[in-house]
């Protein structure tokens, strides 16, 4: 479980995150949602390490660590491929970087392409490949090495009804494996289609937390 307690965190005069604190369970998919500037990002650049905070940031009642970052597979919102190497060098680097053999990861590789029709064979260089494609081989590289904490920033952003589809698939059978998910997003059809419970930020602190029922138990259909 990802335990999250009282985090805040500071740009100058900017209070980016405020004293939040939720959880994020095991076989559960969790929507943190918010305009732009609610401080989603930033909440998960804390939970990677990536920056500094005040508050506390468990897995599994344990700080997050270099090892505890093998157990994590993350998706940022700006996405960003080295383009001058082929998918299959490009997912086993990353792999690789997760404490993975290639000899584990190779076998798999076309299984995954398959999985979300990447219009490309392994060999294809990234550059070679359309903006929707590259952002699915970024998913897989986030998913292959089969992570236990799933961090999905906008994974929906600038894709069609089909690939959305295609990855809401993929994250419903990472969560039926055991993953604890969570995910940002701005279209609430997406978040009710396949979350189980909401995070709901405004100027970095938490104004919804719990399962969509409790939610809409609270504030009522219409208003969710």
């Amino acid at each position: 479980m990802l335990t999250i307690k009282n985090l805040s965190k500071r740009f100058g005069e900017t209070q980016a995150v405020n004293d939040l604190s939720f959880n994020v369970y095991p076989g559960q998919i969790t929507g943190l949602i918010g305009q732009n500037g609610a401080g989603k990002t930033t909440a998960f650049h804390s939970i990677l390490n990536f920056l500094n905070y005040s508050g506390e940031i468990l897995w599994n009642d344990q700080p997050i660590t270099e090892n505890t970052l093998d157990e994590i597979g993350y998706l940022p919102e700006e996405r960003s491929l080295l383009q001058k190497m082929t998918i299959e060098q490009h997912i086993l680097y990353l792999a690789k970087l997760k404490g993975k053999r290639a000899q584990a990861i190779k076998p798999l590789i076309n299984d995954w392409l398959a999985k979300f029709q990447v219009k490309g064979g392994r060999k294809d260089l990234i550059k070679s490949l359309s903006k929707g494609n590259q952002q699915k081989v970024q998913l897989i590289c986030t998913l292959i090495h089969q992570p236990k904490l799933i961090i999905l920033d906008e994974p929906f952003s600038g894709l069609d009804p089909v690939n959305a589809d295609l990855l809401k698939n993929a994250v419903v059978e990472m969560k039926e494996k055991g993953a604890a998910i969570i995910f940002s997003s701005h279209d609430m059809s997406n978040v009710e289609a396949v979350c189980d419970r909401l995070v709901m930020l405004r100027k970095g602190r938490s104004v919804l937390n719990g399962t969509l029922d409790e939610v809409r138990e609270q504030f009522g259909r219409t208003e969710l």
